[in-house]
């Protein structure tokens, strides 16, 4: 799937890791992580008002989370928390807008794999900050969906800490002999339960010390 995304013109510009909170994981029935690829077709600016039916999108719901962008490379095995946090140049709050082609989200592990770990578009917030400025373990998110409260956690929701799923990432691909890459983007997982999008939705989030940014969804 990704050779054909890349024959129609697409270039990876980064990676993703999914499922890696509790919520999620209880919300959807799939106990481990999974992982895919993100292309420039897939990233939105922010603010951006994405249509529906113009990205291919079927059944999509918001995710809060936090993205970090590479400034060096990493290969695992043998990635930690701390090589993740000296590889980082910045990090950003970011909405990734998962899909599934599976109805009503009734999906197993091997159907968010061969899906590209559900992904179809993101959003990176516009304030980068570099990730020693604070601990994301304890930086605080809430979204909201049409200006209400739709959705809150911590960054210690992902696997304890964010950098600990991007270093699980690292691992993971490193056995298949795939690399992280400086400038690459990095999605390390939902901070909290997934929220269901359709037409005329605005989603807004704010994460403690990191910023915010923000979607609309349109036929």
């Amino acid at each position: 799937m990704l050779r054909l995304r890349e024959a129609s013109g697409e270039r990876v510009i980064g990676k993703k890791i999914g499922v890696t909170s509790k919520p999620v994981q209880d919300m959807l029935g799939v106990f481990q992580p999974d992982f895919g690829f993100l292309t420039d077709a897939m990233q939105c600016a922010d603010g951006a008002t994405v249509s529906i039916r113009r990205t291919g999108l079927i059944q999509p719901k918001a995710e809060g989370e936090v993205a970090f962008m590479l400034k060096s490379d990493l290969q695992g095995p043998g990635v930690t928390r701390a090589d993740v946090l000296a590889a980082t140049a910045w990090v950003a709050p970011c909405f990734e807008i998962v899909d599934s082609r599976i109805r009503d989200w009734k999906i197993k592990i091997q159907d968010t794999v061969a899906d590209n770990a559900s992904c179809g578009v993101f959003v990176i917030g516009q304030q980068h900050t570099d990730p020693a400025a604070l601990d994301l373990a304890t930086a605080n998110m809430q979204l909201w969906k049409n200006g209400q409260l739709a959705g809150s956690g911590l960054g210690s929701a992902v696997q304890g800490h964010p950098a600990e799923a991007v270093a699980w990432l690292a691992n993971t691909l490193g056995a298949f002999d795939i690399p992280f890459k400086a400038g690459e983007i990095i999605l390390s997982g939902s901070l909290a339960p997934l929220v269901t999008a359709v037409a005329g939705d605005r989603f807004t989030m704010q994460i403690e010390g990191l910023g915010g940014c923000s979607i609309n969804f349109s036929d």
